[in-house]
């Protein structure tokens, strides 16, 4: 496997870690400190819990892109710097 090859798949790799881990926090900080509201919003307003479970996932779409993206940098800088 060349370089470039072998960049790309660290790449994807690192990516993966960091996803799985970030999604996993994220969803037990939002069970913890909203689970009971989002329960009264799906019992008692699911319209508004729809649209605030769209808004949470858009919200982590872009958080972990942010994340990710910044934490790809730092590695690959890292990496161009050796």
């Amino acid at each position: 496997m060349n370089r470039e090859k072998w960049n790309l798949v660290k790449a994807f790799l690192i990516e993966l870690v960091v996803y799985a881990a970030l999604v996993t926090v994220y969803f037990f900080l939002v069970l913890h400190f909203l689970g009971d509201l989002l329960l009264q919003l799906f019992r008692e307003e699911r319209k508004v819990y729809a649209f605030t479970a769209l808004v949470l996932i858009i919200a982590q779409g872009f958080a972990l892109e942010i994340l990710t993206r910044t934490i790809l940098g730092l590695v690959r800088g890292k990496g161009k710097k050796e």
